[in-house]
């Protein structure tokens, strides 16, 4: 059975066989060493039996007042583990860590290509939604000028899961779909 474990910075080592597939960011190693070093308990991996390492979540805390959330910039699984439910595992972890102290935040948010469609259908049965389209997210300059001009393969959706704490449920909305966004306008 496969087991969540804190990450420590000599699994970075270890982490080709989840990083090298084309759905997966890969980031320079000094911004894996900023979360480990700034948000340890939110960057934890998933084992094998054996040690082996299954998947990881890289995530942070940021925000001001009905803003604090927590952030997703990574969840991943070694393509020889997924759909096996261990992304879900990791997500509802990150959830149960943080809607608690110390973190309490209102929500989780994520960014996700409009391409990705399998991936929108895990955060969709996990509880996200669309909170709005990020045009050119993924794209060079001249793609994160014009809101209208919408491409799925450089776009993000910028999709959140409101926690016990959003009584009212003000950081999420059920049309986020037609919200499109240029990147410098998201701020938290």
């Amino acid at each position: 059975m496969s087991s969540i474990r804190p990450f420590s910075a000599t699994d970075l080592f270890e982490l080709n066989s989840v990083n090298l597939d084309p759905l997966t960011e890969n980031f320079y190693l000094y911004f894996y060493l900023q979360y480990l070093s700034e948000w340890p308990s939110l960057f934890y991996k998933v084992v094998s039996p054996s040690n082996d390492v299954q998947g990881y979540m890289l995530a942070k805390t940021e925000g001001k007042g009905k803003d604090w959330h927590a952030h997703i910039s990574a969840v991943t699984v070694n393509p020889n583990y997924r759909r096996i439910g261990l992304a879900s595992t990791l997500c509802s972890s990150l959830e149960r860590f943080t809607e608690n102290e110390p973190y309490e935040v209102y929500f989780i948010d994520l960014f996700v290509r409009c391409n990705n469609k399998l991936a929108i259908v895990l955060y969709e049965k996990l509880g996200y939604s669309v909170y709005r389209r990020v045009v050119g997210y993924y794209g060079d300059y001249e793609s994160k000028i014009n809101r209208n001009k919408i491409d799925d393969e450089i776009d993000a959706f910028d999709m959140r899961k409101a926690l016990k704490r959003d009584i009212n449920r003000e950081s999420v909305r059920a049309d986020g779909r037609k919200y499109n966004v240029l990147p410098n306008e998201i701020v938290f």
